[in-house]
């Protein structure tokens, strides 16, 4: 997938967001928003609701210091394949290192980040929304005259998927303004090529 789709098909909306969360589970969703991209072939009715929370210093900071050894444990697992319980245990340790209740409850923190970093406009790194979000990437890749038309129509394609599957609305607006202060870090932290 060319690596100008992976911020906005990150947070697509209830298909990706509920994708990774029902990911978390099994353990794999932190591996899944790392790469920023999960699977198109989700299907939404499936997954579990997203729970969203108001997100706190704490938490971002909890997530952010975490990182690196999530990163650790999960670049080693294989794709699509549940994690044995000594693999969760490690991951859980990591969340509990780093205030969390549970690696369950590190991967709901991650989700609610996604949720808001999925609404924010990247040049301006200020929240403008998930649709708008989505709608700027299709104009990115119609305008690109480098990329195959193969992988141009499966871009187009998928972005206009994700426009009919809209993102939840964020519950608590106060997560946008806190997302919005650590913006820069966690974009390092939790996706890749997000430019």
């Amino acid at each position: 997938m060319p690596a100008l789709l992976r911020p906005a098909l990150a947070a697509l909306g209830v298909a990706c967001l509920l994708s990774a969360a029902s990911l978390a589970s099994s353990g794999t969703a932190f591996a899944q928003a790392k790469q920023a991209a999960p699977a198109p072939q989700a299907a939404p009715a499936q997954a579990p609701a997203l729970k969203q929370i108001a997100l706190t210093d704490k938490q971002l900071d909890g997530v952010l210091a975490a990182q690196k050894d999530m990163d650790a444990i999960t670049e080693k697992l294989p794709e699509n394949t549940t994690p044995d319980q000594k693999v969760i245990g490690q991951l859980d340790g990591v969340a509990k290192k780093n205030g969390f209740a549970s690696y369950d409850d590190y991967n709901n923190v991650v989700d609610n980040i996604s949720l808001v970093l999925g609404g924010f406009d990247p040049a301006t790194k200020k929240y403008v929304g998930t649709e708008a979000v989505i709608k700027a990437q299709i104009a990115q890749v119609q305008a690109d005259k480098k990329m195959p038309a193969k992988d141009k129509k499966e871009a187009l394609d998928e972005l206009n998927e994700a426009l009919k599957t809209p993102a939840p609305e964020i519950e608590n607006k106060a997560n946008i303004d806190l997302v919005g202060k650590y913006y820069d870090k966690l974009v390092a932290a939790l996706g890749d090529d997000q430019n």
